[in-house]
């Protein structure tokens, strides 16, 4: 008779596993809810970040009348009516011009497609007929009629993005007048929490980004301010319709909206042009090319190096990178931060004088000299000799 074994038991598993796989499980379950909350508030800190450049943007105006005896509130309040005031002049100038182009073209969309089609067949060989073009634009099947009906149906979720905006842009509005108004009361209940040294170095950053704020805001609206004299002149000599509503967009688009402005800017007058004359739309285009070369190598440099003080390719890269995590919002914040932080980072550490080296000399320019210069600097009777 054979002794039998017993069966072998498989090993319990250890206590700590259910408590890993329930901390894992409840570890999951919070990220996801925090990445949640996150995503919603994140709208809401792109409104506070804009509040705070504007804030930053407009209070050397509000201390400059504070001093001469106004409340902060009533300054804040006027500066700030005074930009909306601006910025819906702005709009309506160039959505009236638009709708009046839109209604225009499609008033007289005949005449504008022969116009067209000749220049096309005249100047690029081609051999397109006019009277086609016309049939497939009016055909109530055709493409274009599907594309206006198709953009008709948008106008619902159009209006409700428009309100959207409007609710966005009050909220920033108001936002930015408490940060102005009580920003004295702000910065104080701050350095009441602060040791005196801190308190001081506080101080100056806050000092120090109002200034670079207010440097970017000028070289833009300066830079703003020479594109549009220019396309207006360019626009007026040319004849096209609402030259000065046309100059203004090009110079403020192109200035206040980084990377995409400059394309943005010069398609509009482009666009308006080519309807009246397509050769005339070509001498645009090549005036806002030639302007564009004229700013980035002439204007530009000179403007933000007494404002900014921020090196071409800092500003490049901050901008893109600013556009990558915020888009448009972040393209545009991103030039005065970036000119803040260079500052503050060549305020740390302690400086030593630099070894002699021919990697790190720097040339200096060559003198300027003029006429009178030169003449004086040639030897006596090399002009008769000549």
């Amino acid at each position: 008779m054979t002794d039998e074994q017993p069966p072998v038991r498989a090993p319990a598993m250890p206590r700590w596993v259910w408590k890993a796989v329930a901390i894992f499980w409840l570890g999951y379950l919070v990220a996801v809810r925090i990445d949640s909350f996150a995503e919603r508030l994140y709208g809401l800190g792109t409104l506070l970040l804009v509040a705070l450049f504007l804030s930053l943007a407009i209070e050397p105006g509000v201390n400059r009348l504070s001093r001469r005896g106004w409340r902060r509130g009533a300054a804040t309040g006027l500066i700030l009516v005074a930009v909306v005031t601006a910025v819906l002049v702005f709009a309506v100038a160039v959505g009236a011009l638009v709708g009046q182009q839109i209604a225009e073209l499609l008033g007289n969309s005949e005449t504008y497609v022969n116009r067209t089609v000749d220049f096309l067949n005249d100047n690029f060989g081609t051999h397109i007929n006019p009277q086609e073009v016309i049939d497939s634009i009016n055909d109530p099947e055709g493409p274009v009629q599907r594309f206006i009906d198709s953009q008709q149906e948008r106008v619902f979720d159009l209006s409700v993005q428009a309100l959207g905006l409007l609710v966005q842009f009050l909220s920033i509005m108001l936002f930015t007048f408490y940060l102005v108004a009580d920003g004295p009361r702000l910065r104080r209940a701050i350095c009441s929490r602060l040791r005196p040294d801190r308190q001081r170095r506080v101080l100056d950053t806050w000092e120090l980004a109002i200034d670079k704020t207010g440097g970017y805001l000028y070289s833009r609206a300066l830079l703003a301010g020479l594109s549009a004299i220019y396309h207006w002149i360019v626009l007026q000599a040319l004849g096209t319709p609402a030259p000065v509503a046309l100059a203004i967009w090009v110079g403020v688009v192109s200035q206040f909206l980084p990377v995409v402005g400059t394309y943005l800017a010069g398609a509009l007058p482009v666009l308006v042009t080519f309807i009246d004359s397509p050769a005339k739309a070509f001498v645009v285009l090549a005036a806002v090319i030639v302007y564009q070369q004229l700013e980035n190598y002439l204007f530009l440099p000179r403007i933000t190096a007494r404002t900014m003080d921020l090196h071409p390719a800092v500003a490049f890269g901050s901008a893109l990178a600013g556009a990558a995590v915020l888009g448009a919002v972040g393209a545009l914040l991103a030039l005065p931060a970036a000119a803040m932080g260079q500052a503050i980072i060549s305020d740390l550490g302690q400086r030593h004088d630099v070894i002699e080296s021919s990697l790190v000399d720097i040339a200096p320019p060559p003198p300027k000299r003029n006429r009178r210069s030169r003449r004086a600097a040639e030897p006596p009777g090399s002009r008769d000799d000549a």
